[in-house]
């Protein structure tokens, strides 16, 4: 079988890397201390609960994945008018977050094709603290009736963090006492969310829940079942919480799940979800041409190079070892490349070559795209990379972190950029772009190729509306 275009370019950098060890071209220690990071970070994405290993790939598997899993099952388009219900943590357009964002994108276009769609949310904008700053009741939001419940009380980060710590990372046990006080104090805790569903989710044809992890859906899921047919979109990464036995009966609730990717998919089925839905992903704006030069004039970056990094600025993301990384790299390499960071970055100060954005509008963020040499996604946790597919839209190459099976698997199906593990790799995968303009360009175009065949609004709904058909077909449960 042939190895796909991103396997051959990682081989690539294997060789160069090997090349340079065998040379002494890495100073002693170096390596060690800017992977151990990821090293930490691999470790404990296993969390304290024992699981199963992922399944051997072989051609039945391959076979599998590429021929079927694009299927809505045999469900016919969903006919005009029907009503869908979302249930979601935030909703809004000043909420960031890809769980968030996903919903709205769904939403927001299906009511555009006729549907009566509907939101049950929170009133929080951020999931820091979940303070109430949305008004309480209902509005309109782009067709969209959108349904805000009030959060009880701010969390209280200190006793939060303080649980996290104890329950998913200290490696022991957690006892499902403890880990429903995390559940509750991670929030959003909404007195009304089961009330409401109990009055009003049976007159929904279906009714979709976004993200295991938050209240939204693992308390409301249960009740929303008992009343109408549902979609999961479990937004599942590979993380200690998933494994949480918390969450053993959440995954065997819902009438259909809809996977953002393969990858996902294999995942859930590890954790015991029945193999019941489709892989939908998100579709990406073709039509939306960055303005390359605006976004340079507004960081006063002139000509300069540079790597961009989109997204919130934190540890599961990867943005403290891309940030090491760079530095790095910038020492071995005096020159005039720079990295650019867009997304919330409270409390961060750049410089001249690290430079912080912060939070930018749709326009300015693929402004932001198609003038960066390449896109970076270093997150350890991704249950799929919108930012990727917005990459490619822009005709951009992408450097993924390797340790993440879900980037690593759009990275391979689209051509369109190289995975790295590690700091040598990294920088020799910058080393690549910077010196061969002509592969980052082909790279470019790969993604937007596979952009098109794969993501385009139009296809990815219609087969969304068919998975949703199915599921709200009666007799469709498991």
């Amino acid at each position: 079988m042939t190895r796909a275009f991103a396997d051959r370019l990682y081989d690539q950098l294997v060789a160069e890397v090997a090349e340079r060890r065998s040379r002494d071209g890495y100073p002693p220690g170096l390596e060690g201390e800017l992977d151990a990071y990821a090293a930490a970070m691999v470790a404990a994405r296993a969390g304290p609960v024992p699981h199963p290993p992922p399944p051997a790939r072989n051609w039945r598997t391959r076979a599998r994945e590429r021929l079927s899993r694009r299927s809505a099952d045999d469900g016919d388009g969903l006919s005009p008018g029907r009503r869908i219900l979302f249930v979601v943590q935030r909703y809004g357009r000043e909420v960031a977050g890809g769980a968030e964002l996903h919903c709205r994108e769904f939403a927001t276009r299906l009511a555009g094709r006729g549907h009566h769609v509907e939101v049950l949310t929170s009133r929080a904008t951020s999931a820091d603290g979940w303070d109430n700053v949305y008004p309480a009741g209902d509005e309109e939001l782009d067709g969209v009736t959108v349904h805000r419940l009030g959060v009880d009380a701010p969390r209280n980060n200190a006793a939060f963090e303080t649980m996290t710590a104890e329950v998913l990372w200290s490696g022991a046990p957690p006892s499902l006492a403890e880990q429903e006080e995390w559940r509750l104090l991670q929030g959003p805790t909404l007195p009304g969310l089961a009330p409401w569903l109990e009055a009003h989710a049976q007159g929904f044809d279906v009714v979709v829940h976004f993200s295991y992890l938050f209240a939204t859906t693992w308390a409301g899921l249960p009740v929303s079942g008992r009343a109408a047919p549902t979609v999961l979109h479990a937004t599942a990464h590979d993380e200690p919480a998933f494994w949480l036995p918390a969450y053993d009966a959440l995954f065997a609730l819902p009438t259909r799940f809809a996977w953002s990717t393969e990858e996902e998919r294999q995942l859930l089925l590890r954790r015991g979800a029945p193999d019941a839905g489709a892989v939908i992903g998100v579709g990406v704006d073709l039509a939306s041409p960055g303005r390359a030069e605006s976004f340079r004039a507004v960081l006063g970056l002139g000509a300069r190079p540079y790597l961009l990094f989109v997204g919130r600025v934190e540890a599961g993301k990867g943005s403290e070892e891309l940030l090491s990384f760079f530095a790095a790299y910038k020492e071995r390499h005096p020159g005039p490349l720079a990295l650019v960071f867009v997304g919330p970055a409270e409390g961060r100060h750049g410089s001249d070559d690290v430079r912080f954005a912060g939070y930018v509008d749709d326009q300015q963020r693929a402004d932001a795209i198609a003038g960066s040499l390449a896109l970076v996604q270093p997150s350890f946790f991704e249950s799929f990379s919108m930012v990727l597919t917005e990459a490619w839209a822009q005709r951009r190459p992408v450097l993924v972190q390797g340790h993440t099976d879900v980037l690593v698997g759009q990275v391979r199906r689209s051509g369109g950029g190289v995975y790295y593990r590690g700091f040598a790799e990294f920088e020799a995968a910058v080393e690549l772009l910077t010196g061969r303009a002509e592969l980052a360009a082909e790279l470019g175009l790969r993604g937007r190729a596979f952009a098109e065949r794969s993501y385009r609004w139009d296809a990815v709904l219609d087969l969304y509306e068919s998975l949703l058909a199915t599921a709200a077909r009666p007799g469709a449960g498991r």
